[in-house]
């Protein structure tokens, strides 16, 4: 079943040159087409809306601190599967329990700094896509 998952590579991976690293794995994959993408800089609301249910978490705050320490690369990316296999291909938030040859297990070394966001269900991917691309669908 073809849907879509938005992507977003985190500060980390901008400030860290891991952007076509990362993309290049994404794109690696057979029938997977990226249909839009936009680097940026995030403002809070736009960080509010997207972790609207981790709000009063200990780490809601330190994390929209994060996303706001410099510039994302957001991404729409469409294909079979496209949901599970990029959460796959990302790994677990915590880099030390990803696999080596997931991008958290190659490059990620603490759980607050993740490289990578990835939708984890298709009412995500369709929220999500309305809060950085709208009018994409």
């Amino acid at each position: 079943m073809t849907e879509r998952s938005l992507v977003i590579l985190k500060p980390d991976a901008v400030r860290r040159g891991l952007v076509g690293e990362i993309i290049g794995r994404i794109e690696a994959k057979a029938g997977w087409t990226i249909v839009r993408l936009e680097q940026r800089i995030l403002d809070r609301s736009t960080l509010e809306q997207h972790y609207a249910e981790h709000v009063g978490k200990p780490f809601y705050e330190p994390l929209v601190d994060f996303m706001l320490s410099g510039p994302v690369v957001a991404l729409v990316v469409e294909g079979e599967r496209v949901i599970q296999g990029i959460r796959t291909l990302a790994g677990p938030t915590d880099p030390i329990a990803a696999q080596p040859g997931s991008i958290r297990g190659d490059f990620g070394s603490i759980v607050r700094e993740n490289l990578i966001h990835a939708s984890d269900s298709a009412e995500s991917a369709i929220r999500e896509e309305k809060i950085f691309f709208p009018g994409l669908s």
